[in-house]
Order: C-alpha cells, then structure tokens, then sequence
C-alpha cells in the first residue's frame, strides 16, 4: 500500500511493477541482472483519485501518461532493485502529492496610470527618433 496523504492512498492491486535489465554502469553484473524497474499505475481507473486530481495528475505526468490512462515511471539510478524500486514508488507518490494542490486562480489587474504613462511616453520617444532617421527630401503622407 502506497500512502499518498491522509485521505488517499493507493492498493498494491493498483499498481504492476515489471523488472528489466538496466543500462549504464554495473560490470558483469548488468548483463545478469534485471535492477531496473517499470512501475505501471493505472491512474485512470484508480479509484482513490478524485477527477479533479487525475485531470491535473494527466498534465504533470506528461509523457509518462500513457494512451490508456496509466503513468508508467521508469528507474534505474542505482544498481539495487529494491531501492530501485522504492525510488520509483517516491516519484510516484510526489507526483500525485503535486497534483493534489489546487493551483491559485490568477486575478486580472490592470496597469496603474503612471506605468500606461511611462510607456506611452517611452513609445513617443522611440517614434520621434525614429522619424529623425528619415532622409531631408522624404515628406510624410
């Protein structure tokens, strides 16, 4: 069971972890052993998960969301399977953790007057340098 907060946590049912041969450093060893861990979630059809928060869960996993609503999170840091594997259930749980936070509504404000003053005054000086580059003979139409 993977405790996510103190309303949700995840069933061990709910999640597949798949075990492959990693690459990278490791000797003889790499070639033997399969260290490397795929942790498979089906968040789409999780039950612990609100809809709000699998909408926001989809935007942060990003490529990791899969075409039939799973994350899949792949690890191989380091040369254990076991920590491995528990680096992978970390990941998982800070990405849930992140999108359980409802993000601020951003309120509109408006330009005071003095900063709609400074720039129009700035565009009024960079037109006027602007029509001083123009040759003597040209006449504005």
């Amino acid at each position: 069971m993977l405790h996510i907060s103190d309303q949700i946590t995840i069933q061990d049912w709910e999640l597949t972890e798949q075990f492959v041969r990693a690459s990278g450093p490791g000797g003889q060893n790499v070639n033997k052993v399969s260290t490397a861990v795929e942790l498979r979630f089906e968040a789409e059809r999780s039950p612990a998960l609100p809809d709000p928060v699998k909408r926001r869960l989809k935007r942060l996993a990003g490529w990791r969301w899969t075409g039939d609503g799973a994350i899949i999170i792949a690890v191989q840091d380091t040369r254990s399977q076991a920590r491995n594997r528990e680096i992978a259930r970390e990941r998982l749980a800070e990405l849930i953790r992140a999108a359980l936070v409802v993000p601020k509504r951003r309120i509109a404000t408006k330009p005071t007057a003095g900063s709609v003053r400074r720039r129009l005054d700035a565009k009024k000086r960079t037109g006027a340098v602007k029509s001083l580059r123009s040759s003597p003979g040209e006449s504005e139409d």
